[in-house]
Order: C-alpha cells, then structure tokens, then sequence
C-alpha cells in the first residue's frame, strides 16, 4: 500500500472517531447539505459523467437528480431505521441498537458513476461510519466532482477517493482500518474482493452482474410496452447491470413483438452527447465494445440473425436486436453489457420461468401481462433478487436492491442498505 493512501486511510479514521460520536439529527443536517450541493451542480456534474464515459447529458444530469432523491428517501427515514428496535421478553428490558463499524471501503464502477457511489456512500455515513472511495480508472472527473460534493464546511470530513489500480484493493482490505466493502462491478472483481473479505472476517456487499429476462405474455397490448422495452434495453447505452438483455416472448405474439422492437430502435439515434435530445452515446470503451460485438458475432456464427443495427465504428456501437437465438448461445449465457437486445420465444410461461432461470445470474426479471395474479403466483418460482410486474427492473432508494446466484450478495437502499454496515448489537437488562 503506498504512502499516500495510508495516509487517506489513517484519516477517515481518525474521521470516524469523531463522527460516530454524532448524534442522527446532525447526520441529517450534512446530508441535506450534500443535496443542496448536488442539486446546484447538477449541470455540471452531469458534464463530467458525460466526459468520462460517454453518457448523454440528459441520463447523466437524471442520474444526479436521481441521486438526490435517494438522500431525500435516508433524510426522511433514517433516524427510524437506525433506533433499532425493543424486543418482547421476560426480561426487564431487552433492545437493539446499530452502531457504526468504521471505515468502509467503496470500490465502484464507472456505468453510473454518481448513482453507484451515492446509494453506498450515504446510507454508510449516515448509519455513523467514514468511506473510502476507489473509483474506476475511467471516471476520473465524476471521482473529483464527488469528492467536492461531499466536503461540507463545518462538518468532519467523511467521504475520501483513492486512487490506486484494481490489483492493490487487497492490500487495502488486509488493512485493519477497514471495516467492511461494499463493491459494484464485474463477477471477476466481486469475487476476488469477496475472498479477501472473507478470509479477513469483514462483511462485504457484492453488486454484480445480470442477464435479465424481459417477458412478455400473449395477452398483452404491445404498443402499451415498447417504450418500456427500449428503455429497459438500451438506457444508459444498453451499460447497466439490470438491464432487460433477454428478451422472452410467447410466440403468438413474437412475430408483431420483433417488427414494432425493431422500428423503435430504428428511431434511436446517436448525436452531440451534451445535446439533451440525444438518447444514446458511445459505449464507454472500445474493448468493451470488441467484447460485445464478439458475443454478437459468435452467436450469428452459430444461427441468430440480426434484425437491426450489428455494426460498430470504435466504441460506437449500433442499437441491435438479434433473433433465432438458443439457449446455447453467448448472447443467451454471456451478460450483453452494450446496446444489444435478444429476442427468444417461448410456448409456456413454465418454460420462459425456465429460460429466465438459465443463467449464472440472478438480478432481476420482468413480467407483462394483464392477469397480475398469475404473474404473482409464478414470483416464487424465480432466482432472482427482484421480480418486476409490468414494470421494467429500475433501482429505488425505496426498495432493496441486490441479487441471487453470481449477481452478488447483500442489499442496497432501503432499510437494508442502511444496516448493511452497522453491528446490531442485542442489549439485555435482567
């Protein structure tokens, strides 16, 4: 570990020491603080997502705002998670309280690199512990931006960035300042993260992966969800974890399904990515978009067929929509992170439950259709770690949010976020 980010690491937790000494209410008071800041720089800190990985500035200045609105949920309900709770027993008294754990290490990803951080950073402060940021190499301008939006005059400083590569995040969590580490990103990197945090004995939450299955019944009107099928794919430049990848549709609806996806993608166009009438950038790197095109083009190899798009220029990457997919292809088993939806059909919903659980991944699904009760009948029947009913799967500050299988362990927002990193401690008095 250099010098440099021990020095960091001594501080936040000297920070500790005295911020957990903090009563909630003034807890409260630095976050307001914090969205004030946020809402101000909205703008510009939208800007600085843009230039670092491409997103256009209308997601990215959404993306701020949907920040704030998480601070809102912690600002509102934060001191009632964090009372703990009583206990009914035989003894005279018997309660729980949460108390904060120290430094927490945040090691994040560079899709959504406000939100990610916000919904790890302020459930972590606010429950009493000081953070540690290590951001992705490619989002240098949003690590600065947050920095300064957290440094709040006449508060202890609580949030701190490092710098380092992804090799030397072990040695940081062999430190024993830090507490716990909370990391969103690729199946490879939660791995070796949640080893190292498993030999240590430190909790960890993993936000990893998905491969999500859109699904679509017979009886529903399709022109009611196109629009919500092209944002559940190609938001963000089809970079997001909960993305709907995979497209399940019945076949006697397959057909019309395929033709009005595909004249929706058409109208998706790339242009001036601070124009905020764009709707899709670049994808953040140029490997990334290789990876996806490789997926791509193994799965043609192998029988699908591309309907629209299937080109890329660098990191440009088209909005495409492949079809006559299997089960036995990349495009079915890998995580498609880019701007490529796949259409499957299906003849049972038992048999779509059973390609929607195909998969090392276990995020999210979503269901459409007009009889909700069957839809509700079929939830448990999921391996995933949220089922979204004529909805696409989306993240709020309301609601946990993790996954099953290879997409991680744990749970962000909500009330779970908040305890994700407190020691709920059991008080008994005879």
């Amino acid at each position: 570990m250099n010098a440099v980010v021990s020095t960091t690491l001594d501080r936040a937790n000297q920070s500790f020491l005295e911020w957990k000494s903090v009563n909630v209410a003034e807890r409260v008071v630095y976050l307001q603080q914090v969205k004030a800041k946020l809402l101000a720089n909205l703008q510009e800190y939208g800007k600085c997502m843009t230039l670092d990985m491409h997103k256009p500035i209308r997601q990215a200045v959404a993306e701020a705002e949907k920040s704030a609105r998480l601070i809102d949920y912690y600002i509102e309900n934060g001191e009632e998670i964090l009372k703990g709770r009583t206990i009914k027993t035989d003894w005279t008294e018997t309660y729980t309280v949460n108390d904060p754990l120290g430094v927490i290490l945040g090691v994040m990803p560079w899709n959504f690199p406000f939100w990610q951080v916000f919904r790890f950073a302020i459930p972590a402060i606010l429950a009493g512990n000081t953070v540690v940021v290590k951001h992705a190499s490619n989002v240098p301008l949003s690590a600065k931006a947050l920095e300064e939006c957290f440094s709040i005059e006449g508060f202890e400083q609580v949030y701190f960035n490092i710098t380092v590569s992804g090799k030397e995040v072990d040695a940081i969590i062999e430190s024993p300042i830090i507490k716990g580490v909370s990391l969103t990103g690729s199946e490879a990197a939660g791995s070796s993260v949640g080893k190292k945090a498993g030999e240590l004995i430190k909790p960890v939450v993993l936000e990893l992966g998905g491969s999500n299955a859109f699904i679509v019944r017979e009886d529903v009107d399709i022109d009611a969800i196109i629009q919500t099928a092209i944002n559940a794919r190609f938001q963000n430049t089809g970079q997001s974890c909960i993305a709907g990848k995979r497209f399940l549709i019945h076949n006697s609806i397959k057909q019309e399904f395929t033709d009005k996806l595909v004249e929706a993608v058409k109208l998706i166009k790339f242009g001036d990515l601070m124009d905020h009438e764009t709707n899709i950038g670049l994808m953040a790197r140029e490997d990334l978009a290789v990876e996806l095109e490789t997926i791509m083009n193994d799965s043609v190899k192998m029988g699908a067929k591309v309907l629209v798009g299937g080109k890329r220029d660098g990191a440009k990457f088209e909005p495409t929509v492949i079809t006559d997919v299997t089960d036995q292809m990349p495009a079915f088993q890998l995580e498609t992170f880019g701007p490529l939806a796949v259409i499957v059909g299906y003849e049972t919903f038992d048999e779509a439950i059973s390609m929607s659980n195909d998969s090392r991944f276990g995020l999210g699904v979503a269901m459409f259709s007009k009889d909700v009760e069957y839809l509700k009948s079929k939830v448990h029947e999921f391996d995933e770690g949220a089922v979204f009913i004529n909805e696409m799967v989306i993240s709020d500050p309301r609601v946990p949010f993790g996954g099953n299988k290879f997409s991680g362990i744990g749970r962000e927002m909500a009330e779970e976020g908040l305890l994700s990193f407190v020691n709920k401690k059991s008080v008994v008095i005879k």
